[in-house]
Protein backbone atom coordinates (compact mmCIF):
# COMPACT_ATOMS: atom_id res chain seq x y z
CA UNK A 1 0.00 0.00 0.00
CA UNK A 2 2.91 2.52 0.69
CA UNK A 3 5.66 1.60 -2.18
CA UNK A 4 6.37 4.19 -4.50
CA UNK A 5 4.90 4.11 -7.92
CA UNK A 6 7.62 5.56 -9.74
CA UNK A 7 9.43 2.67 -9.26
CA UNK A 8 7.44 0.70 -10.86
CA UNK A 9 6.79 2.93 -13.62
CA UNK A 10 10.78 2.42 -14.69
CA UNK A 11 10.08 -0.16 -17.80
CA UNK A 12 6.78 0.80 -19.18
CA UNK A 13 8.29 4.40 -19.39
CA UNK A 14 11.41 3.32 -20.61
CA UNK A 15 10.06 1.92 -23.90
CA UNK A 16 7.17 5.09 -23.96
CA UNK A 17 10.62 7.31 -23.70
CA UNK A 18 12.18 4.85 -26.96
CA UNK A 19 8.61 5.26 -28.69
CA UNK A 20 7.94 9.53 -27.56
CA UNK A 21 10.35 11.28 -30.68
CA UNK A 22 9.33 9.00 -33.26
CA UNK A 23 5.57 9.50 -32.50
CA UNK A 24 5.78 13.41 -32.29
CA UNK A 25 7.26 13.17 -35.61
CA UNK A 26 4.06 11.93 -37.07
CA UNK A 27 1.86 13.95 -34.72
CA UNK A 28 -1.22 15.43 -36.66
CA UNK A 29 -0.14 18.71 -34.97
CA UNK A 30 2.87 19.08 -36.45
CA UNK A 31 2.06 22.70 -37.34
CA UNK A 32 0.97 23.95 -34.08
CA UNK A 33 3.14 25.42 -31.34
CA UNK A 34 4.98 22.58 -29.54
CA UNK A 35 5.74 22.98 -25.65
CA UNK A 36 7.71 20.67 -23.50
CA UNK A 37 6.25 19.90 -20.34
CA UNK A 38 7.02 17.58 -17.12
CA UNK A 39 4.31 17.10 -14.75
CA UNK A 40 5.42 19.38 -12.26
CA UNK A 41 5.54 21.77 -15.08
CA UNK A 42 2.48 21.08 -16.38
CA UNK A 43 0.53 21.52 -12.76
CA UNK A 44 1.97 24.77 -12.27
CA UNK A 45 1.19 25.95 -15.86
CA UNK A 46 -2.15 24.99 -14.78
CA UNK A 47 -2.15 27.09 -11.04
CA UNK A 48 -1.21 30.05 -13.13
CA UNK A 49 -3.51 30.31 -15.95
CA UNK A 50 -6.24 28.16 -15.98
CA UNK A 51 -9.60 29.65 -16.06
CA UNK A 52 -12.05 27.59 -13.47
CA UNK A 53 -8.68 28.92 -10.55
CA UNK A 54 -8.52 32.15 -11.78
CA UNK A 55 -12.77 32.19 -10.91
CA UNK A 56 -12.40 30.69 -7.48
CA UNK A 57 -9.67 33.23 -6.87
CA UNK A 58 -12.46 36.14 -7.79
CA UNK A 59 -14.99 34.55 -5.56
CA UNK A 60 -12.32 35.37 -3.11
CA UNK A 61 -11.60 38.92 -3.29
CA UNK A 62 -15.56 39.15 -3.94
CA UNK A 63 -15.87 37.88 -0.75
CA UNK A 64 -13.19 39.61 0.97
CA UNK A 65 -14.90 43.41 -0.44
CA UNK A 66 -18.70 41.95 1.03
CA UNK A 67 -17.42 41.68 4.21
CA UNK A 68 -15.40 44.97 4.65
CA UNK A 69 -19.00 46.13 2.98
CA UNK A 70 -21.16 44.63 5.92
CA UNK A 71 -18.27 45.93 8.36
CA UNK A 72 -18.71 49.21 7.26
CA UNK A 73 -22.00 49.31 8.67
CA UNK A 74 -20.50 49.78 12.10
CA UNK A 75 -18.92 52.85 11.39
CA UNK A 76 -21.03 56.22 11.46
CA UNK A 77 -21.89 57.70 7.82
CA UNK A 78 -20.93 61.69 6.88
CA UNK A 79 -23.02 62.57 4.27
CA UNK A 80 -23.76 66.61 3.05
CA UNK A 81 -27.17 67.00 1.31
CA UNK A 82 -27.40 70.53 -0.38
CA UNK A 83 -30.18 72.29 -2.35
CA UNK A 84 -31.41 75.04 -4.09
CA UNK A 85 -35.27 76.27 -4.46
CA UNK A 86 -37.14 79.00 -5.97
CA UNK A 87 -40.71 79.76 -4.35
CA UNK A 88 -43.20 81.33 -6.45
CA UNK A 89 -44.95 83.29 -4.60
CA UNK A 90 -44.28 84.23 -0.62
CA UNK A 91 -46.89 85.27 1.78
CA UNK A 92 -45.16 87.33 4.09
CA UNK A 93 -46.62 89.38 7.55
CA UNK A 94 -49.17 92.28 6.91
CA UNK A 95 -49.29 95.12 10.09
CA UNK A 96 -52.00 97.55 9.29
CA UNK A 97 -51.43 101.20 10.57
CA UNK A 98 -51.85 101.32 14.06
CA UNK A 99 -52.33 97.67 14.66
CA UNK A 100 -50.14 97.92 17.55
CA UNK A 101 -52.09 100.98 19.40
CA UNK A 102 -51.59 104.46 20.03
CA UNK A 103 -48.80 106.20 21.25
CA UNK A 104 -47.85 110.04 22.43
CA UNK A 105 -46.34 110.21 18.68
CA UNK A 106 -49.04 108.69 17.27
CA UNK A 107 -50.50 105.47 16.04
CA UNK A 108 -48.04 102.36 15.93
CA UNK A 109 -47.80 101.84 13.25
CA UNK A 110 -47.92 104.81 11.37
CA UNK A 111 -48.28 103.24 8.22
CA UNK A 112 -49.09 99.65 7.14
CA UNK A 113 -46.10 97.28 7.10
CA UNK A 114 -45.45 94.15 4.82
CA UNK A 115 -42.60 91.99 6.68
CA UNK A 116 -41.20 89.54 4.17
CA UNK A 117 -40.99 85.50 5.42
CA UNK A 118 -37.17 84.58 3.23
CA UNK A 119 -36.61 84.64 -0.17
CA UNK A 120 -38.07 83.77 -3.24
CA UNK A 121 -34.34 81.51 -3.25
CA UNK A 122 -33.34 79.75 -0.90
CA UNK A 123 -29.99 78.03 -0.28
CA UNK A 124 -29.40 75.14 2.24
CA UNK A 125 -26.82 72.63 2.61
CA UNK A 126 -26.27 70.43 5.69
CA UNK A 127 -23.42 68.19 6.46
CA UNK A 128 -24.83 65.52 9.24
CA UNK A 129 -23.02 62.44 11.04
CA UNK A 130 -25.25 59.20 11.80
CA UNK A 131 -24.41 56.05 14.04
CA UNK A 132 -26.36 53.32 14.27
CA UNK A 133 -27.06 52.40 17.74
CA UNK A 134 -29.54 49.37 18.02
CA UNK A 135 -28.66 48.72 14.06
CA UNK A 136 -25.28 47.32 15.48
CA UNK A 137 -27.13 43.68 16.41
CA UNK A 138 -28.28 43.27 12.99
CA UNK A 139 -24.78 44.97 11.77
CA UNK A 140 -22.47 42.26 13.55
CA UNK A 141 -24.61 38.86 12.15
CA UNK A 142 -24.14 40.11 8.61
CA UNK A 143 -20.73 40.38 9.27
CA UNK A 144 -20.48 36.74 10.75
CA UNK A 145 -22.74 35.75 7.70
CA UNK A 146 -20.24 37.64 5.49
CA UNK A 147 -17.33 36.03 6.92
CA UNK A 148 -18.44 32.60 6.73
CA UNK A 149 -18.82 33.28 2.81
CA UNK A 150 -15.13 34.36 2.89
CA UNK A 151 -13.99 30.75 4.55
CA UNK A 152 -16.07 29.40 2.06
CA UNK A 153 -14.63 30.88 -0.81
CA UNK A 154 -10.72 30.89 0.60
CA UNK A 155 -11.98 26.44 0.93
CA UNK A 156 -13.43 26.45 -2.20
CA UNK A 157 -10.37 28.15 -3.72
CA UNK A 158 -8.16 25.95 -2.43
CA UNK A 159 -10.02 22.70 -3.27
CA UNK A 160 -10.38 24.39 -6.89
CA UNK A 161 -6.57 24.24 -7.16
CA UNK A 162 -6.14 21.12 -6.18
CA UNK A 163 -8.69 19.44 -8.14
CA UNK A 164 -7.12 21.36 -10.96
CA UNK A 165 -3.83 19.81 -9.64
CA UNK A 166 -5.53 16.35 -10.28
CA UNK A 167 -7.48 16.77 -13.37
CA UNK A 168 -3.66 17.67 -15.09
CA UNK A 169 -2.40 14.73 -13.13
CA UNK A 170 -5.35 12.85 -15.25
CA UNK A 171 -4.57 14.44 -18.65
CA UNK A 172 -1.21 13.75 -18.36
CA UNK A 173 -1.32 10.21 -17.62
CA UNK A 174 -4.34 9.44 -19.92
CA UNK A 175 -2.27 10.87 -22.69
CA UNK A 176 1.27 8.85 -21.98
CA UNK A 177 -1.06 5.53 -21.94
CA UNK A 178 -2.55 6.39 -24.90
CA UNK A 179 0.64 7.07 -26.95
CA UNK A 180 1.87 3.94 -25.22
CA UNK A 181 -1.79 2.30 -26.76
CA UNK A 182 -1.47 3.79 -29.86
CA UNK A 183 1.97 2.51 -30.52
CA UNK A 184 0.64 -1.09 -29.24
CA UNK A 185 -2.33 -0.63 -32.05
CA UNK A 186 0.43 0.36 -34.76
CA UNK A 187 2.23 -2.87 -33.83
CA UNK A 188 -0.91 -4.80 -34.10
CA UNK A 189 -2.25 -3.39 -36.91
CA UNK A 190 1.87 -4.54 -38.73
CA UNK A 191 1.41 -8.40 -37.33
CA UNK A 192 -2.30 -8.28 -38.47
CA UNK A 193 -0.80 -6.73 -42.29
CA UNK A 194 1.75 -9.88 -42.15
CA UNK A 195 -1.35 -12.50 -41.36
CA UNK A 196 -3.05 -11.03 -44.12
CA UNK A 197 -0.23 -11.31 -46.46
CA UNK A 198 1.00 -14.78 -45.18
CA UNK A 199 -3.02 -15.89 -45.16
CA UNK A 200 -3.40 -14.56 -49.21
CA UNK A 201 0.19 -16.05 -50.40
CA UNK A 202 -1.28 -19.53 -48.28
CA UNK A 203 -4.78 -19.26 -50.49
CA UNK A 204 -2.66 -18.75 -54.01
CA UNK A 205 -0.61 -21.64 -53.42
CA UNK A 206 -3.81 -23.44 -51.97
CA UNK A 207 -2.64 -24.24 -48.64
CA UNK A 208 -5.08 -22.26 -46.83
CA UNK A 209 -9.05 -22.02 -47.82
CA UNK A 210 -10.21 -19.33 -49.35
CA UNK A 211 -12.14 -17.68 -46.22
CA UNK A 212 -8.53 -17.87 -44.12
CA UNK A 213 -7.93 -14.58 -46.47
CA UNK A 214 -11.38 -13.14 -45.45
CA UNK A 215 -10.46 -13.60 -41.71
CA UNK A 216 -7.35 -11.79 -41.78
CA UNK A 217 -8.28 -8.93 -43.89
CA UNK A 218 -11.59 -8.59 -40.86
CA UNK A 219 -8.80 -8.87 -38.38
CA UNK A 220 -6.62 -6.38 -39.97
CA UNK A 221 -9.85 -3.94 -40.55
CA UNK A 222 -10.74 -4.47 -36.93
CA UNK A 223 -6.61 -3.51 -35.62
CA UNK A 224 -6.78 -0.60 -37.88
CA UNK A 225 -10.08 0.52 -36.30
CA UNK A 226 -8.51 0.14 -32.69
CA UNK A 227 -5.53 2.31 -33.52
CA UNK A 228 -7.56 4.83 -35.26
CA UNK A 229 -9.91 4.98 -32.17
CA UNK A 230 -6.76 5.60 -30.33
CA UNK A 231 -5.43 8.47 -32.05
CA UNK A 232 -8.67 9.98 -31.85
CA UNK A 233 -8.59 9.62 -28.39
CA UNK A 234 -5.39 11.04 -28.20
CA UNK A 235 -6.29 14.52 -29.87
CA UNK A 236 -9.81 14.76 -26.84
CA UNK A 237 -6.80 13.98 -24.27
CA UNK A 238 -4.61 16.71 -25.51
CA UNK A 239 -7.14 19.34 -26.40
CA UNK A 240 -8.18 18.75 -22.79
CA UNK A 241 -4.93 19.06 -21.62
CA UNK A 242 -4.36 22.56 -23.43
CA UNK A 243 -7.60 24.17 -22.19
CA UNK A 244 -6.85 23.07 -18.56
CA UNK A 245 -3.63 24.60 -19.00
CA UNK A 246 -4.76 27.67 -20.99
CA UNK A 247 -2.92 26.77 -23.51
CA UNK A 248 -4.47 27.72 -27.30
CA UNK A 249 -6.27 24.57 -28.09
CA UNK A 250 -4.65 22.70 -30.70
CA UNK A 251 -0.85 22.96 -29.13
CA UNK A 252 1.00 20.09 -29.53
CA UNK A 253 2.22 18.94 -26.05
CA UNK A 254 5.23 16.43 -25.55
CA UNK A 255 5.43 14.90 -22.51
CA UNK A 256 8.24 13.64 -20.31
CA UNK A 257 7.88 10.12 -19.29
CA UNK A 258 10.09 9.99 -16.88
CA UNK A 259 9.02 13.23 -14.56
CA UNK A 260 7.71 11.16 -11.95
CA UNK A 261 8.45 12.37 -8.62
CA UNK A 262 8.56 9.55 -5.31
CA UNK A 263 4.89 9.75 -4.15
CA UNK A 264 4.47 10.17 -0.07
CA UNK A 265 2.98 7.51 1.99
CA UNK A 266 -0.98 7.71 2.55
CA UNK A 267 -2.15 7.78 5.91
CA UNK A 268 -4.15 3.89 6.96
CA UNK A 269 -7.59 3.96 6.31
CA UNK A 270 -8.93 4.54 10.17
CA UNK A 271 -6.12 7.74 10.45
CA UNK A 272 -7.77 9.06 6.99
CA UNK A 273 -11.53 8.65 8.30
CA UNK A 274 -10.52 10.40 11.36
CA UNK A 275 -8.32 13.35 9.62
CA UNK A 276 -11.84 13.40 7.07
CA UNK A 277 -14.15 15.56 8.88
CA UNK A 278 -11.43 18.31 9.80
CA UNK A 279 -9.77 18.80 6.36
CA UNK A 280 -12.43 17.79 3.45
CA UNK A 281 -13.18 20.70 1.41
CA UNK A 282 -16.55 19.37 1.03
CA UNK A 283 -17.09 18.99 4.70
CA UNK A 284 -15.49 22.68 5.95
CA UNK A 285 -17.34 24.07 3.10
CA UNK A 286 -20.97 23.08 4.42
CA UNK A 287 -19.88 23.97 7.96
CA UNK A 288 -19.53 27.82 6.57
CA UNK A 289 -23.06 27.22 4.95
CA UNK A 290 -24.14 26.17 8.66
CA UNK A 291 -22.25 29.17 10.31
CA UNK A 292 -23.73 31.44 7.46
CA UNK A 293 -27.07 30.14 7.93
CA UNK A 294 -26.95 30.63 12.17
CA UNK A 295 -25.87 34.50 11.20
CA UNK A 296 -28.93 34.95 8.93
CA UNK A 297 -31.57 33.42 11.63
CA UNK A 298 -29.71 35.92 14.46
CA UNK A 299 -30.01 39.31 11.45
CA UNK A 300 -33.82 37.90 11.44
CA UNK A 301 -33.93 37.66 15.03
CA UNK A 302 -32.82 41.00 15.41
CA UNK A 303 -35.19 42.78 12.91
CA UNK A 304 -37.38 43.07 16.25
CA UNK A 305 -35.16 45.63 17.80
CA UNK A 306 -36.01 49.14 17.47
CA UNK A 307 -33.97 51.07 15.12
CA UNK A 308 -32.50 54.03 17.23
CA UNK A 309 -29.52 56.28 15.38
CA UNK A 310 -28.04 59.19 17.16
CA UNK A 311 -27.25 62.25 14.18
CA UNK A 312 -25.52 65.27 14.54
CA UNK A 313 -26.04 67.63 11.43
CA UNK A 314 -24.42 71.39 10.96
CA UNK A 315 -26.29 73.62 8.70
CA UNK A 316 -26.18 76.46 6.33
CA UNK A 317 -29.09 78.92 4.93
CA UNK A 318 -29.53 81.73 2.89
CA UNK A 319 -33.14 82.73 2.13
CA UNK A 320 -35.33 80.92 4.85
CA UNK A 321 -37.41 82.88 7.50
CA UNK A 322 -36.73 82.96 11.51
CA UNK A 323 -33.37 80.96 10.84
CA UNK A 324 -29.79 82.06 11.37
CA UNK A 325 -27.30 81.54 8.59
CA UNK A 326 -25.48 78.81 10.31
CA UNK A 327 -26.89 76.55 13.16
CA UNK A 328 -26.13 72.48 14.90
CA UNK A 329 -29.01 70.16 14.97
CA UNK A 330 -28.44 67.23 17.64
CA UNK A 331 -30.89 64.34 18.62
CA UNK A 332 -31.83 61.10 18.13
CA UNK A 333 -34.14 58.98 15.58
CA UNK A 334 -35.96 56.16 16.15
CA UNK A 335 -37.47 54.03 14.12
CA UNK A 336 -39.79 51.07 14.88
CA UNK A 337 -42.44 48.84 12.69
CA UNK A 338 -45.54 48.11 14.53
CA UNK A 339 -46.65 46.06 11.62
CA UNK A 340 -45.98 44.83 8.74
CA UNK A 341 -48.52 42.00 7.44
CA UNK A 342 -45.97 39.15 9.17
CA UNK A 343 -42.93 39.60 7.16
CA UNK A 344 -40.55 39.69 10.16
CA UNK A 345 -42.09 36.41 11.11
CA UNK A 346 -41.95 34.57 7.98
CA UNK A 347 -38.03 35.99 7.44
CA UNK A 348 -37.25 34.30 10.93
CA UNK A 349 -39.43 31.11 9.83
CA UNK A 350 -37.31 31.07 6.37
CA UNK A 351 -34.20 31.68 8.14
CA UNK A 352 -34.97 29.17 10.78
CA UNK A 353 -35.83 26.02 7.78
CA UNK A 354 -32.44 27.12 5.98
CA UNK A 355 -30.63 26.49 9.02
CA UNK A 356 -32.33 23.23 9.21
CA UNK A 357 -31.47 22.22 5.94
CA UNK A 358 -27.87 23.41 5.81
CA UNK A 359 -27.29 20.93 9.22
CA UNK A 360 -28.69 18.11 7.45
CA UNK A 361 -26.94 18.58 4.55
CA UNK A 362 -23.44 18.89 6.59
CA UNK A 363 -24.50 15.63 8.07
CA UNK A 364 -25.18 14.00 4.55
CA UNK A 365 -21.70 15.72 3.12
CA UNK A 366 -20.58 14.06 6.10
CA UNK A 367 -21.65 10.55 5.27
CA UNK A 368 -20.79 10.79 1.64
CA UNK A 369 -17.18 11.80 1.79
CA UNK A 370 -16.90 9.09 4.03
CA UNK A 371 -18.09 6.47 1.59
CA UNK A 372 -16.24 8.04 -0.98
CA UNK A 373 -12.99 7.91 1.05
CA UNK A 374 -13.72 4.65 2.24
CA UNK A 375 -14.39 3.39 -1.57
CA UNK A 376 -11.32 5.09 -2.96
CA UNK A 377 -9.21 3.02 -0.30
CA UNK A 378 -10.99 -0.06 -1.79
CA UNK A 379 -10.01 1.08 -5.18
CA UNK A 380 -6.38 1.71 -4.15
CA UNK A 381 -6.10 -1.49 -2.85
CA UNK A 382 -7.69 -3.27 -5.87
CA UNK A 383 -5.26 -1.58 -8.19
CA UNK A 384 -2.40 -2.44 -5.49
CA UNK A 385 -3.47 -6.31 -6.39
CA UNK A 386 -3.81 -5.50 -10.44
CA UNK A 387 -0.52 -4.14 -10.94
CA UNK A 388 1.43 -7.28 -9.41
CA UNK A 389 -1.05 -9.11 -11.98
CA UNK A 390 -0.03 -7.06 -14.86
CA UNK A 391 3.36 -7.00 -14.11
CA UNK A 392 3.33 -10.73 -14.10
CA UNK A 393 1.53 -10.64 -17.57
CA UNK A 394 4.47 -8.67 -19.10
CA UNK A 395 6.82 -10.67 -17.77
CA UNK A 396 4.51 -13.68 -19.75
CA UNK A 397 4.79 -11.92 -23.11
CA UNK A 398 8.60 -11.22 -22.86
CA UNK A 399 9.38 -14.91 -22.50
CA UNK A 400 6.85 -15.55 -25.29
CA UNK A 401 8.20 -12.54 -27.61
CA UNK A 402 12.11 -14.15 -26.55
CA UNK A 403 10.59 -17.81 -27.81
CA UNK A 404 9.17 -16.24 -30.43
CA UNK A 405 12.08 -14.54 -31.65
CA UNK A 406 14.71 -17.76 -31.41
CA UNK A 407 12.51 -19.85 -33.36
CA UNK A 408 12.35 -17.69 -36.37
CA UNK A 409 15.98 -17.57 -36.01
CA UNK A 410 16.05 -21.24 -36.87
CA UNK A 411 12.68 -20.82 -39.43
CA UNK A 412 10.40 -22.28 -36.56
CA UNK A 413 7.99 -19.37 -36.54
CA UNK A 414 6.63 -17.64 -39.37
CA UNK A 415 7.46 -13.46 -38.89
CA UNK A 416 3.88 -12.82 -38.61
CA UNK A 417 3.94 -15.06 -35.16
CA UNK A 418 7.01 -12.95 -34.34
CA UNK A 419 5.29 -9.47 -35.16
CA UNK A 420 2.30 -10.87 -33.39
CA UNK A 421 4.08 -11.66 -29.73
CA UNK A 422 5.51 -8.43 -30.20
CA UNK A 423 2.15 -6.49 -30.67
CA UNK A 424 0.92 -8.15 -27.40
CA UNK A 425 4.36 -7.05 -25.72
CA UNK A 426 3.89 -3.21 -26.34
CA UNK A 427 -0.10 -3.96 -25.30
CA UNK A 428 1.29 -5.85 -21.99
CA UNK A 429 3.78 -2.76 -21.22
CA UNK A 430 0.95 0.12 -21.90
CA UNK A 431 -1.31 -2.38 -19.72
CA UNK A 432 0.84 -2.51 -17.23
CA UNK A 433 1.66 1.06 -17.22
CA UNK A 434 -1.86 1.87 -17.03
CA UNK A 435 -2.70 -0.04 -13.81
CA UNK A 436 0.26 1.93 -12.53
CA UNK A 437 -0.37 5.60 -13.18
CA UNK A 438 -4.09 4.42 -12.44
CA UNK A 439 -2.64 3.39 -9.02
CA UNK A 440 -0.88 6.81 -8.86
CA UNK A 441 -4.19 8.75 -10.03
CA UNK A 442 -6.20 6.66 -7.14
CA UNK A 443 -4.04 7.97 -4.65
CA UNK A 444 -4.10 11.27 -5.71
CA UNK A 445 -7.72 11.02 -5.47
CA UNK A 446 -7.32 10.11 -1.81
CA UNK A 447 -5.30 13.22 -1.12
CA UNK A 448 -7.78 15.50 -2.89
CA UNK A 449 -10.61 14.34 -0.74
CA UNK A 450 -8.47 14.90 2.26
CA UNK A 451 -7.88 18.82 1.04
CA UNK A 452 -3.92 18.32 0.03
CA UNK A 453 -2.99 18.81 -3.27
CA UNK A 454 -1.78 15.75 -5.66
CA UNK A 455 1.86 14.73 -6.14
Amino acid sequence: MASVVPVALVSPILLLAQQSNAAAASEHLSNAASVDLTLSSAVEMALAHNRHIMLAHLAVTDSMSQKRLAESRFYPIIKNQSAVLHITELEGVRIPAGALGETSSGFSPAETLNIGQGALTSYTSGTELAQPITQIFKIRAGVKAADAELNSAHIQSDDAENGVAFLVHKLYYGILVEELRGAAAKDAVDAATMVEQEAKHGVNEGKLLADAELVSRTDLLDKQQAALASHLNLDDLTLQLDDALGLPLGTHLILDPNSFGASSILPTRADAIALLLNKSPAVLSARQTVEKAKADVAAARDEYIPELTGVARYSYQSGLPFLAHNFGTFGAIFTYTLFDGGGREAKLQDARIKLTMAQTQLKQTEADVSIELSSAYDKTEQLDQLVRVTTQALEAREESFRIQSERAKVDAQLASGVAAANAALTSAHMNLLNSQLNLSLARNNIRRLLGERPE
